[in-house]
């Protein structure tokens, strides 16, 4: 079966982080967010992976190639983001047989992949407290009867997990009117599939739309936590490393570190001497962490670097983000209320109690800055010494 890896879009709420690379490319512990949906497809059975690209698509070519893992990948261009009907519609000159759908933002659990795959033609659904957030299915005789799209009274808990099983003949019916959304649906074109076939509903354990910051920070969450302990890099005997922690070869942890996983320390990285890592915390390829820094739960994309004496905890920083030393990132408030964050130009909750900074790629700070909680730093921002940051810029 060909899977059809949706990865086009511009990912505008994911910003700053997106605005140099396509969201699907995004670091999730060791690989790209779009690597673990490909992965996910090609362990289930897929024998073509046909990615779907637009917004910096070059940097999704480089990265997979024309085969990934012994399996060919092919490209379609989605000139213009007009839906996810339209998305799938550019690829439709690649579509022969059954052909699977995935979107490259989202984070499956594996094994409902394959027996999505298995049950052809299936839609993925996951149980959800508010299911009028999502589109949500209607089942009977275990099949689904239905998928409304964020219905005021929704029918059951399943939402639509954004994965699906098609039959051939769905390549006809592509070409969908636009929805009041002013987009091209692949929910209608389910609902044909479903009219004319029966359709089973395969319920996802765990799953994960990654669209804002603090969702980036959960996918990693999630992978990181799925690390066995591996020690290729060049660790100090002064050096303290506990639990499930990955050093790869060419990373450097030096004396006096503590690490606490799990922490993936990629090829490059350099961390202390003396630094303190811990919580779910990626520090990714050439990135640093100085002398007697401390770095709790987060994200540092390639080239960052946390400089001697600072803190950062909650916090997601993209590449070649430089903190000057003794900078100190706030992810709590006072009255302990969920983080509110900037996205689009509207402050919105992030759900979580602690949640820091994220820093645009090439954000730069003075030393001895600090950095208030639910902070967003545009791509090359930067402050002056000793400067208190509570507004976004």
């Amino acid at each position: 079966m060909k899977a059809v890896v949706l990865a086009a879009g511009q990912g505008t709420r994911m910003r700053p982080l997106s605005e140099s690379i396509p969201k699907p490319m995004l670091p999730v512990a060791d690989r790209p967010l779009a690597a673990h949906t490909v992965d996910a497809a090609i362990d289930a059975g897929a024998d073509e992976i046909v990615l779907v690209i637009g917004y910096e698509g070059e940097m999704i070519r480089n990265y997979f190639g024309d085969e990934y893992r012994d399996v060919p990948v092919s490209y379609a261009v989605q000139e213009d983001q007009a839906g996810t009907a339209d998305a799938v519609n550019a690829a439709r000159d690649h579509l022969e047989g059954p052909f699977a759908v995935l979107n490259g933002d989202n984070l499956y659990d594996p094994a409902a992949i394959a027996d999505l795959f298995d049950t052809c033609p299936a839609v993925c659904a996951i149980e959800v407290d508010e299911p009028s957030n999502y589109g949500v299915l209607s089942t009977a005789a275990g099949r689904v009867t239905k998928i409304v799209e964020k219905p005021a009274d929704p029918p059951t808990n399943l939402a639509n997990a954004g994965a699906y099983a098609f039959p051939a003949k769905a390549r006809e019916w592509l070409e969908v009117s636009e929805s009041e959304r002013g987009e091209r649906e692949i929910t209608d074109v389910v609902s044909q599939v479903i009219d004319a076939y029966d359709v089973t509903p395969v319920t996802l354990e765990r799953w994960l739309d990654v669209g804002r910051p603090w969702e980036l920070l959960e996918a990693n969450e999630w992978m990181l936590g799925e690390l066995e302990r591996r020690i290729d890099g060049d660790v100090s005997d002064g050096a303290t490393i506990q639990g499930n922690v990955v050093v790869e070869a060419g990373a450097t942890v030096k004396p006096g570190v503590v690490i606490e996983g799990p922490a993936l320390i990629r090829e490059g990285a350099t961390v202390g001497p003396n630094a303190y890592v811990r919580g779910t915390t990626l520090v990714g390829p050439d990135a640093k962490v100085g002398h007697a820094a401390e770095v709790k739960n987060s994200v540092l994309s390639r080239g960052a670097s946390v400089s001697h004496l600072s803190y950062v905890g909650d916090s997601v920083l993209g590449r070649d983000v430089n903190f000057g030393a003794g900078t100190n990132v706030a992810n709590l408030r006072h009255d302990e209320d969920d983080i509110r964050f900037t996205v689009k130009g509207e402050r919105v909750s992030t759900g979580r109690r602690k949640f820091g900074v994220v820093a645009g790629d090439g954000v730069k700070t003075g030393i001895n800055a600090s950095l208030t909680p639910g902070l967003k730093l545009d791509t090359g921002a930067t402050t002056l010494p000793g400067e208190t940051v509570d507004r976004d810029r």
